[in-house]
């Protein structure tokens, strides 16, 4: 007989769970983890809503287990530390994204891949190593090893460092992985929307020239007078699909 969720382990929680595929949340008391060695425990403050929230909510991916709490944007402030952790204390301001877990030892693990691990554990809706069920941010608490939880800088507003932990580093980590971060280089965003709207602020604080390639000709005064973007382009139009851009 499976164990239940609020006895699994042995410090309660309580959290917002979809126990089916209409995807609506209820108040749900479970468990969680005691804080390990190399593990941080922090009280959740923010946690932003993504839509891989929505599609897991209503198993539109066919691979969501019930009951599920999601939230994979998770901002808080950390209040246990295991005894080998040496890159936070308690009182940080911290975050964790979209994995909690990974096996630490492949070669995409040791090239700081680990969203490609055989082994990758997402942060709600999986098997964690012990064989319990991961629960996502909309939870008043957290556990997750410290590889995986990240220092939040102090002029950064907590509610809005949330949405970076997807949305984010979504765009962030292809330009840092592919070297498109250099002044001076010239990027194209396809698309004005959650993503690209970071994709251009973290292009123009590395240096670069920006063009927005947009359907919608409404959105230019926001690519460049709100955003800082040094072109825009109306991808419906060929004319302007044709102008090279060289200056």
């Amino acid at each position: 007989m499976a164990v239940q969720p609020e006895i699994e382990h042995p410090r309660k929680a309580y959290g917002w769970a979809a126990r089916d595929t209409s995807g609506v949340l209820s108040p749900f008391w479970f468990s969680r983890r005691k804080t390990g060695e190399k593990d941080v425990t922090f009280k959740v403050l923010y946690c932003g809503v993504c839509h891989s929230d929505l599609h897991k909510l209503k198993n539109e991916w066919s691979d969501s287990i019930y009951p599920l709490v999601p939230g994979r944007e998770i901002v808080g402030e950390v209040t246990e530390v295991g005894s080998k952790v040496d890159k936070f204390k308690v009182g940080d301001k911290v975050a964790a994204g979209c994995l909690v877990g990974s096996c630490h030892s492949c070669q995409n693990c040791v090239n700081n891949l680990e969203n490609y691990c055989q082994q990758v554990i997402p942060t709600y809706g999986a098997k964690y190593v012990d064989g319990t069920i991961t629960y996502g941010g909309f939870s008043d608490f957290m556990v997750a090893d410290e590889h995986f939880v990240v220092n939040i800088p102090s002029a950064l507003p907590l509610d809005a460092a949330a949405p970076l932990l997807c949305a984010g580093i979504t765009v962030y980590g292809p330009l840092r992985y592919f070297g498109l971060d250099k002044p001076g280089m010239h990027l194209g965003v396809v698309g004005l929307g959650g993503l690209g709207h970071l994709a251009v602020k973290f292009a123009k604080a590395l240096g670069l020239k920006v063009t927005v390639i947009s359907t919608s000709p409404k959105k230019k005064n926001e690519a460049i007078q709100h955003l800082g973007a040094d072109f825009f382009v109306v991808s419906r139009d060929q004319d302007q699909m044709q102008v090279p851009i060289t200056n």
